[in-house]
């Protein structure tokens, strides 16, 4: 075969993809080259194990996803505002349907929220890094080349077709043949064994490694969130494994387990996916729930009221998340007595959202509010998180959804959910914490602007579609010949650009903080408005995150401190601190893993055999390797926290 048989041709757009990606890549390697930088980048990024750049490199590939995701989606809004035009034919427009949904779920907020979780949760609960930092370097990875064996099928090979969901029939070979829903499977299966391994990795973390006298019940709401959501991913994401490795043997070794034909069942994969994928909405929601919490209370400058309530309601979210995923196809002819349970589970698992809703606005009761950029995604958060959950109580009665479901109705309330919860808490979290990974907070001006271009974008863009949903308008839709419906689609598509513009200004806002925003001196960035042990590390964090680590009895110990003159260094304490060593292993081993999942996309079972002995012969190294980290001496310890703290 030669190359130009398994590169994508004649789509104008993708030709001009090919290049920009071409000169992006040259651009890098001569940076790279020229500023003398190989080594930097292997030394300090592609061997680290340290929590906190982990973290980073989560953060950023997911902002680059961010951006793929929304380029998709305009080039779709384009193609639904303006029919004639004839800008996307709809071979084209079901490739960028379908990597929009799967990049905006499992490479854009997925890996932010688990960015802003690697970064914070050791410094919440004063642990030095994880309980496994080889695992979290080699999760890390293996989503980043799940990322990237994704991200290459719109140039290689040819994207997949078959919907973000992905059903069967029409996922299977015989209807979508080629490598395109290769990559899908492959894509999913190699990340999400990342996201599994770190689901376990931090639940280890905050089950053992918290500071002395910390309880569960004084650990701060965004761990407790990170902690139930661990919980989820650990029983949720098995489910979605196995349905991805019946699915792959079905199309590369012609197994029948979702054919008719064979005796299998297609609807067996819709029931696998959406007992993966309900629950997965809630691995995406609940941490944002925490983002927001700290953030609210911060700026209400008081105790998040109903603390108890808060983290007993996550717990109960998080097992009523397993008995929904019925709701997904009450069309689908599951009976009136099943789909009328799984309508009260839905309407069940409202209650305990509505009580985390009463508590935000009771803490905001009376206080006096702040309204700095993060705690304006918060307060922007309430109202639209409302309306997206009020229609969804709409979809959850059965009879009602046999008109709602396949019409843009249901668009619109996923997005206000999801956007709202998700996207919003994804940058009010990056803003919050920015001072803590990067030592300058962002400028307030340009944040704000971005705040409000997103804000009311997202509004224009999806409020419209509850209307073209009710008016008939389905889902799926390539092109739109009522004419009635166009006034709308042109409303919505103005949103969208809108919503791009504020992700410009966002990005823009990143360069020019960088170059002139005041550098932290120290570590309780927001005015001393501080309440959880992260704020009480200096800026920069240092390697080792806490010269002493403290003693902690309540919920919110920062505040005490604070009152009683104390930080978290004691000189008197100081003993030598172990931490892991910097490997290369996880980045090669996830190299070769990544070569073999490429290889069966092409079902080139030389490319797929080899990378997998290179990947076992890796994990027998691992195996033998008797590095057990180092330590880092007391006068060295001493030196860096004085220097930090200007002593």
């Amino acid at each position: 075969m030669h190359i130009t048989d398994i590169l994508v041709t004649g789509e104008p757009i993708i030709y001009g993809a090919m290049v920009s990606m071409a000169l992006v890549g040259i651009a890098l390697l001569f940076l790279l080259t020229y500023f003398k930088k190989w080594g930097w980048l292997w030394r300090e990024w592609l061997t680290t194990v340290d929590h906190k750049k982990i973290g980073v490199m989560y953060i950023l590939s997911a902002l680059l996803m961010l951006f793929r995701g929304g380029v998709d989606a305009m080039m779709m809004r384009v193609q639904l505002a303006f029919p004639d035009l004839g800008f996307l034919n709809s071979q084209h427009y079901n490739e960028i349907f379908t990597t929009h949904g799967t990049i905006m779920i499992i490479f854009m907020a997925m890996p932010f929220l688990i960015g802003l979780m690697n970064i914070i949760v050791p410094l919440q609960i004063g642990a030095r890094d994880f309980a496994f930092p080889y695992l979290n370097a080699l999760s890390f990875w293996s989503f980043f080349f799940g990322m990237a064996l994704f991200n290459i099928s719109f140039v290689i090979g040819g994207s997949p077709e078959a919907g973000w969901t992905s059903y069967t029939p029409l996922s299977g070979a015989a209807m979508s043949p080629g490598p395109g829903q290769n990559f899908y499977l492959m894509g999913l299966q190699l990340s999400g064994i990342g996201t599994l391994a770190t689901g376990i990795n931090l639940m280890v973390t905050i089950l053992k490694m918290r500071a002395p006298g910390m309880k569960l019940f004084h650990m701060p709401i965004f761990t407790w969130s990170t902690l139930v959501t661990c919980f989820i991913i650990v029983f949720a994401f098995p489910i979605l494994t196995v349905a991805l490795a019946l699915l792959t043997i079905d199309r590369i070794f012609g197994a029948q387990f979702f054919t008719l034909t064979g005796e299998g069942l297609p609807m067996m994969w819709a029931n696998l996916f959406w007992m993966w994928g309900h629950p997965e909405v809630y691995i995406v929601i609940l941490p944002a729930f925490g983002i927001f919490s700290e953030i609210i209370a911060t700026f209400a400058k008081k105790r998040l009221f109903g603390y108890h309530a808060m983290v007993w309601s996550m717990i109960i979210i998080a097992l009523l998340s397993f008995l929904v995923w019925v709701h997904h196809f009450f069309t689908m002819g599951a009976g009136a007595f099943v789909n009328s349970v799984f309508s009260i589970s839905t309407m069940l698992i409202a209650v305990p959202t509505g009580v985390k809703i009463f508590n935000w606005l009771a803490t905001l009761y009376k206080s006096k509010i702040e309204f700095t950029v993060p705690m304006l995604w918060s307060l922007a958060f309430i109202p639209s998180f409302i309306l997206g959950g009020v229609t969804g109580v709409m979809l959850g009665m059965a009879a009602a959804d046999y008109q709602f479901h396949n019409s843009y109705f249901l668009i619109a309330h996923f997005h206000y959910v999801l956007i709202a919860g998700t996207v919003f808490a994804c940058f009010a979290g990056l803003v919050f914490w920015y001072p803590k990974m990067f030592g300058h907070k962002m400028n307030e001006r340009l944040g704000k602007w971005a705040f409000w271009l997103f804000f009311f974008g997202f509004h224009v863009c999806f409020f419209p579609q509850y209307f073209l949903g009710l008016d008939g308008m389905p889902r799926r839709l390539f092109i739109t010949n009522v004419v009635e419906w166009l006034p709308l689609n042109v409303i919505s598509t103005v949103g969208a650009f809108g919503m791009g513009l504020g992700f410009i200004v966002f990005v823009y806002n990143v360069y020019y903080s960088f170059r002139y925003s005041e550098r932290e001196t120290t570590g309780d960035s927001w005015n001393g408005n501080g309440r959880t042990l992260e704020w009480a590390t200096t800026t920069p964090v240092p390697y080792y995150n806490f010269a002493t680590v403290p003693y902690v009895d309540e919920i919110d110990p920062y505040v005490r401190m604070k009152e009683e003159g104390k930080t978290t260094y004691e000189e008197s304490k100081v003993k030598p601190i172990h931490m892991p060593s910097y490997t290369g292993q996880p980045f090669i081993m996830m190299a070769f893993l990544g070569l073999a999942s490429f290889g069966l996309v092409f079902e080139w079972m030389y490319v797929a055999v080899f990378g997998l002995l290179g990947g076992i012969i890796m994990m027998i190294r691992r195996s033998f390797d008797y590095d057990d980290g180092y330590y880092v001496p007391v006068d060295e310890i001493k030196r860096t926290e004085k220097k930090a703290r200007g002593l």
